[in-house]
Parts: C-alpha cells; sequence; structure tokens
C-alpha cells in the first residue's frame, strides 16, 4: 500500500508540473503493470489538467504493458475502464473513456478489440448492441475518445456512423463539437451535411488535446471536419 501512495503522490507532482512533457520518459521508466492503478485514482483528482495528463499517461502505460507482457495483461486493465461505465459499479466512470481512447489510438491490436465496446456507449441501443449513458459528461468523454482514435484508426470510427452523426444533433454543446470533430478525423462523408448545418453554432467548448486545453466552438469544429472531408 505504501508503494501504491508514494508512486501515485510522485506521479501526481509529476502531471501537475510544468515541465510534465519533458518528465514523461520518466514514468516511461516505471515497469507499466505497476502504473494503472494510480492513474485510475488520479483520474478522478481535482485538478482538471491532472486528470487529462493521467489519461494520457495512461495509454502510454497499457500499450507499453500490452507490447512487453502480452495484451491479456492491458485487456483486464480495459475491462476495468469499461466495467467503471456500467452502473453496477456506482459510478466511478469518470476518465474512463478518455484512458481508454488514449490507449486504443497507442496499440491497433486493442483497438481491433475494443472500438465498438468504447463506441457503444453513446450508440442509440439497436438489436442489444447499445449501452447508451444517459450522463451528459460521460458521453462528452466518449466522443472524445472517438476523436482521438479516429487520428490514429480512422477506418475503426467511420463504422460508427450513426452513433457520431447522432451526436452532431446532441442538445449538448461539447457532445455536438466534438461528436464534428470525430467525424471529420474518421472521414465520415455521411455526416456532411448535418457538419454544414453546424457551421454558424456558436456554442463554446474547451477541447484538452496531449493533456493541454484549447479553447474551441462547435461551429469551429464543424468547419474544420469539413474541411477534412473535401480534402479527401
Amino acid at each position: 500500500m505504501a508503494r501504491f501512495r508514494d508512486l501515485k503522490r510522485s506521479v501526481r507532482g509529476l502531471l501537475a508540473g510544468a515541465d510534465w512533457r519533458g518528465r514523461l520518459p520518466e514514468l516511461d521508466a516505471e515497469p507499466a503493470r505497476g502504473l494503472p492503478g494510480p492513474l485510475f485514482a488520479l483520474l478522478l483528482d481535482r485538478d482538471e489538467a491532472v486528470r487529462w495528463r493521467a489519461a494520457l499517461v495512461f495509454g502510454r502505460a497499457v500499450a507499453r504493458l500490452a507490447e512487453t507482457e502480452g495484451l491479456e495483461p492491458a485487456r483486464v486493465i480495459l475491462r476495468q475502464c469499461l466495467w467503471r461505465l456500467n452502473e453496477e459499479s456506482g459510478g466511478l466512470g469518470w476518465g474512463a473513456p478518455e484512458a481508454m481512447g488514449e490507449t486504443l489510438a497507442r496499440n491497433a491490436r486493442l483497438a481491433g478489440e475494443f472500438h465498438r465496446v468504447l463506441a457503444s456507449f453513446v450508440r442509440r441501443e439497436t438489436r442489444g448492441e447499445g449501452n447508451y449513458l444517459e450522463h451528459v459528461p460521460l458521453r462528452r468523454a466518449v466522443f472524445w475518445a472517438l476523436g482521438r482514435l479516429a487520428e490514429a484508426q480512422p477506418g475503426l470510427v467511420r463504422g460508427e456512423t450513426a452513433a457520431l452523426t447522432d451526436g452532431l444533433r446532441e442538445a449538448d454543446a461539447a457532445c455536438r463539437g466534438l461528436a464534428a470533430r470525430a467525424c471529420g478525423l474518421a472521414g465520415v462523408d455521411e455526416a456532411a451535411a448535418a457538419l454544414e448545418a453546424l457551421q454558424a453554432d456558436p456554442a463554446e467548448l474547451t477541447l484538452w488535446l496531449e493533456g493541454e486545453p484549447k479553447h474551441a466552438s462547435v461551429g469551429g469544429l464543424a468547419r474544420g471536419a469539413l474541411a477534412r472531408l473535401r480534402a479527401k
């Protein structure tokens, strides 16, 4: 237990620091198997920047675990993420989609196995396939995760056209914007008309990329997505 507390404290201190990015090799030198536990705890940290950076390091660690120790230990950890998103978990799902998205973006084998179940959390239930999350902030997290995965594996996310285009019609602005970004990154041509309709949407959101916040608007993300589609 002391090892867990000490590691959590040291990882948090690193992630909260201004030089956190330059110190990531220190975490890469830690045994990958020992990092997910403290990182799960840091996904719930009071500091938003620490939470997002913990998700990034989580992905690095679990992808490295898959490469060094095999896929099964990594699968076990991703199943723990999924369990946290299950209602039976007691609502501990904060940060789990982001951590999954970062992991899948870094390991193609895991992406092939887990992308559909990740997307199922924003997929309206059809033929028993959906695990649609009623809680809006968690849906935002899933749309972000699908966008992150689309950066590395656009073809996998393109198969979730219905869920992503549904996201463009969400009442929540952040869901709309993150779904728009994912559509552009995945090359979802079927979303073009809906994206055009969103171009003038002035709603603002914070977009976290590589552990840093960026100011964005729904309209700006829709325009960026359309530009990607037209450039194909």
